[in-house]
């Protein structure tokens, strides 16, 4: 199962009570949901959100067949936490003292989902979180969108310093085949980087680009900042809002919209910089590397 990250400073950030209700907008696997779920009981409640159908059904199985009662707390759902407006109405989940984001990739999606998250295996390339709501996959980016729209998501998604290198490697590929799966994208950006360059990286060659498609496909820093724009709004007074990061384009995102609601009048920061894991985490869970906390309450 999937490692939650920054448990112990989440549950310190959101101060959970017994009896309080709590939003979990990346449920995933369930790692700091059912946590939380654990230190609210006998009586609060969880709101869990995981947009892709996939996930949500083989989580919800799973935890039916733990504990069949578990669902007398925990409110399960399909959709995607910018929707969170409809659904809190929906569900009358009301009031809410805190809500979740972890922004990192579920064990799952790399893992299990056959979809082209990850580098390390060779599958189509798909990364859609909701195949049943988004058309838009990173095979049609990589094979029918414009050779300067590619370049600009490699730079500005993946902040790839050979983004335009990558770009006409993609369109001279293309031009003779179809660029079907991960290891076919994967030979495009090993041949576009310098060797030298590749032996000096602390990453896998291919870990921007992977990271700028994917955020492309799934409009992943628009979601995020839209939410994080309405959330002040649709919170009750004293709630916690605690965001876990995993590159700087989504803590850039975070750190201005906190700042932006405190100009407000909206919401006090509670961390003064981004919280990261301890060495001994980053031991046990080396994907907790890049990880960062960011905290702030509803005034």
């Amino acid at each position: 199962m999937h490692l939650p990250v920054l448990q112990k400073e989440v549950i310190r950030y959101l101060e959970p009570k017994s009896n309080e209700n709590f939003i979990d907008a990346t449920f995933g696997e369930g790692g700091h949901g059912l946590k939380i779920l654990e230190v609210i009981k006998p009586q609060g409640k969880l709101l869990g959100i995981e947009i892709d159908p996939e996930l949500y059904e083989i989580t919800k199985k799973r935890l039916e067949q733990e504990n069949p009662r578990i669902f007398e707390r925990l409110i399960l759902v399909n959709d995607s936490y910018l929707n969170l407006p409809k659904i809190i109405e929906e569900y009358q989940f009301r009031p809410v003292h805190g809500v979740l984001f972890d922004l990192g990739m579920s064990l799952w999606h790399i893992k299990e989902s056959k979809r082209g998250f990850s580098f390390q295996r060779d599958e189509p390339l798909d990364m859609r979180f909701n195949p049943q709501a988004n058309r838009l996959t990173a095979f049609e980016i990589v094979n029918y969108w414009e050779k300067e729209k590619i370049e600009k998501i490699l730079r500005e998604f993946g902040e790839e310093r050979f983004a335009k290198k990558i770009a006409e490697n993609i369109e001279e590929t293309r031009r003779i085949k179809p660029i079907r799966t991960t290891f076919d994208l994967i030979k495009i950006i090993q041949e576009s980087i310098p060797s030298a360059v590749q032996r000096k990286l602390k990453i896998h060659p291919a870990t921007r680009t992977f990271q700028a498609f994917r955020i492309a496909v799934n409009r992943e820093l628009s979601t995020l900042e839209e939410t994080l724009s309405f959330l002040p709004k649709i919170l009750d007074k004293g709630a916690k809002i605690v965001v876990i990061s995993f590159h700087s384009l989504e803590d850039r995102i975070v750190k201005k919209k906190f700042l932006e609601a405190k100009e407000k009048g909206l919401l006090k920061i509670l961390t003064k910089k981004p919280v990261v894991p301890a060495k001994e985490e980053i031991i046990l869970n080396p994907s907790s590397r890049s990880a960062k906390l960011r905290a702030a309450q509803i005034i």
